[in-house]
C-alpha cells in the first residue's frame, strides 16, 4: 500500500478514536499509540495531510461547532438561492452538473458504451471512479480487500457496457477533484441515475459550499418538502457518486455525524479537512 494511503488509514483510525474520546481530552501519547508511531512521527504526517495540529483538528468536530456550522450554511445557501447561483460554492472552483436518468433509460444507454474505470489513491483513502462519454458515473471509498466486490455491483448496473480498465485515463479525473489549483475552473459532468425525487436531493447537495455541513431537515425544505426529511436521507443513502455529490457533508440537526456507509470516522475526516483548507 503506497505511503500516502498507509497514513490516511492511520489519520482516519486516529479521528475515530478522537471523536469518541474527545471529552478525555486524550495528549498527543495518547493519540499516536492508538495508530503505534512515535508522537514526533503521527504529529508530523497529521500535520502534513490537514495542514494544522490533532488537537485543533478536533475542535472543528465537537457538537458545537457543528451546530454553528449548519446554521451558516442555512443563510449561506439562502443567500445563494437568492442570487439565482445553481452550483456548489467551492474552494477550489469546481463546478459539477448532473444529468439525470431513469433506471431504465441508464441501463438501455449501458448498451454499447464503454466505461473506463480505475482505482487510485485520495486524501480519503482508496476510491473506485467510473467514467462514460457522457460523465462521471461512480466515484466510491474502498478498502483494497474490498475492491473486487465494489467492481462486482458496479458491472451488475451496467449489464450492457462495455468496462475497461484505463487508470491511465481516470487518474486525470481524480487530479481535477482532489488536486484542483483554482487557477482554472473544472467542469465536471455526471451521470447518475434515479428518480425525480432524488436528483432532485443530489442536486440540492451540490449548494452545500465546501467546507460547510447541513441537515437533512434543510435539505428537505430546500427542495420544497419540509416533510420529507427521512426521504430526504434514504435518496442520500443511494447516491453512487461520493464527494462530488457531497452526502458527507450532511449531519444531523444536533451536529451528531448519523450514518455514512463508509464509517463515521471517514466522514468526519472529510468533514474537518475541508474545514480546516478554509482556515488556512
Amino acid at each position: 500500500m503506497p505511503d500516502k494511503l498507509a497514513n490516511y488509514y492511520r489519520i482516519e483510525k486516529a479521528i475515530g478514536f478522537l471523536t469518541t474520546h474527545f471529552r478525555e481530552q486524550p495528549d498527543l501519547d495518547a493519540i499516536a499509540a492508538q495508530v503505534h508511531m512515535s508522537p514526533y512521527h503521527f504529529q508530523r504526517i497529521f500535520t502534513d495531510w490537514v495542514g494544522i495540529s490533532p488537537k485543533k483538528f478536533t475542535q472543528y468536530l465537537t457538537l458545537d461547532y457543528l451546530r454553528h456550522k449548519i446554521r451558516d450554511t442555512e443563510n449561506m445557501m439562502d443567500a445563494a438561492d437568492e442570487a439565482g447561483l445553481s452550483s456548489q460554492s467551492r474552494v477550489n472552483e469546481l463546478f459539477v452538473k448532473i444529468e439525470g436518468m431513469s433506471p431504465q433509460q441508464f441501463k438501455s444507454a449501458g448498451k454499447g458504451l464503454e466505461i473506463c474505470y480505475g482505482y487510485h489513491a485520495t486524501p480519503f483513502g482508496l476510491c473506485f471512479i467510473a467514467v462514460a462519454e457522457k460523465g462521471i458515473c461512480t466515484l466510491k471509498f474502498i478498502d483494497e480487500e474490498k475492491s473486487r466486490n465494489e467492481f462486482a455491483q458496479f458491472s451488475a448496473r451496467w449489464p450492457f457496457a462495455r468496462l475497461t480498465h484505463k487508470p491511465e485515463f481516470t487518474q486525470t479525473y481524480i487530479r481535477n477533484i482532489f488536486q484542483h489549483s483554482g487557477k482554472d475552473a473544472a467542469n465536471l459532468q455526471l451521470l447518475v441515475q434515479g428518480t425525480d425525487f432524488q436528483v432532485k436531493v443530489w442536486e440540492a447537495l451540490l449548494n452545500i459550499p465546501f467546507g460547510s455541513v447541513s441537515s437533512f431537515q434543510q435539505i428537505a425544505r430546500l427542495i420544497g418538502k419540509p416533510g420529507a426529511a427521512r426521504s430526504v436521507g434514504a435518496a442520500i443513502g443511494a447516491n453512487h457518486i461520493l464527494y462530488l455529490i457531497p452526502c458527507h457533508r450532511i449531519i444531523a440537526a444536533d451536529g451528531s455525524m448519523g450514518n455514512y456507509h463508509y464509517g463515521k470516522a471517514r466522514k468526519l475526516t472529510m468533514i474537518g479537512w475541508e474545514i480546516s483548507q478554509l482556515q488556512q
